[in-house]
């Protein structure tokens, strides 16, 4: 009787591992054949493309902005500051 039971629960435990083994390897190999780099390089531009039109389109809006900012100034009779200059002693790189 125990014996029945102990081959019941071995039998059990070696037919779990073996669809476990069979599963890893279908996983393995479909892994194995998709291409992740490539995948993640053209991700990756994508993104950097995007990063670059946002940039694009924040500074064409802050451009503007200070445009209208300037023509409000005068037409109240303030005198508009001189566009900023950048700093010759900067010296952290970007």
């Amino acid at each position: 009787m125990v014996l029945h039971g102990l081959l019941i629960k071995a039998s059990s435990a070696v037919i779990t591992g073996a669809v476990g083994v069979a599963a890893y390897e279908v996983v393995r190999k479909a892994v194995a054949k998709a291409p992740i780099r490539e995948t993640a390089v053209t991700t990756t531009a994508w993104a950097l493309r995007g990063a670059r039109k946002a940039e694009e389109g924040a500074e064409a809006v802050r451009l503007k902005a200070a445009d209208v900012m300037a023509e409000a100034r005068e037409r109240i009779g303030e005198e508009v500051p001189p566009p900023a200059v950048a700093d010759a002693e900067h010296q952290h790189e970007h």
